[in-house]
């Protein structure tokens, strides 16, 4: 019998997220945010997408490299606000492996799990099709080529149902909703903050 969140993955990460949600609504200005704290909370969200099976595999590893990446840069970076600044100052903001690049596509990954919710929320079907393509196809599909929006296409129809991803996450229909609800909410925050830093510094979101 689960006494915690040892085994709640899900309310784990909705637990992390509305904590950094509530560090960026304490302050009237755009708070600095903690690397450690944010890449902690995103690596939280890592076993969701090994949760949906193969037509999130490619999803799943790029995310998890670009936390990683995040996860240990912080520990001599103390800010997203540094991180940022360091790679503006090196001139590699858009280069692959690039710190900032990586928080762009992490974001991206935090986007589609919040659409995905939605989705799941906004329906009483037990498939996960639908509310797995939509999510994919708003969030990742811009940024895919052919042959990895093919993969995925193909992908969706191993998807597990609603019951047993319910079951993987150790969640019932009722806790699940509530834990989805609350990271929607609290990640749309964090997205809307993420998306300012980038714009703040004219660096752009759609590359």
């Amino acid at each position: 019998m689960d006494s915690g969140t040892g085994d709640k993955p899900l309310r784990k990460i909705s637990e992390a997220f509305n904590a950094i949600a509530n560090t960026i609504n304490s302050q009237h200005q755009q708070p600095d945010l903690e690397l450690a704290s944010f890449s902690r909370a995103c690596s939280l969200v890592s076993p969701l997408f090994r949760c949906l099976g193969i037509a999130f595999k490619f999803a799943e590893m790029d995310y998890v490299a670009k936390v990683n990446d995040l996860c240990e840069t912080s520990v001599s970076i103390l800010t997203l606000q540094s991180m940022m600044a360091k790679d503006i100052e090196d001139n590699c903001v858009r280069k692959p492996g690039s710190h900032t690049r990586n928080l762009l596509r992490v974001k991206r990954g935090l986007d589609m799990v919040r659409v995905l919710f939605e989705q799941i929320l906004a329906s009483e079907d037990n498939s996960l099709k639908n509310p797995a393509s939509k999510a994919y196809g708003q969030v990742f599909s811009p940024y895919h080529g052919w042959a990895i929006r093919k993969a995925v296409a193909a992908g969706m129809y191993a998807l597990p149902t609603k019951q047993q991803l319910l079951q993987k996450l150790n969640e019932d229909e009722v806790s699940a909703r509530t834990e989805m609800q609350k990271y929607v909410t609290a990640s749309a925050i964090v997205i809307v903050y993420i998306d300012k830093l980038f714009q703040s510094r004219n660096l752009g979101i759609d590359w």
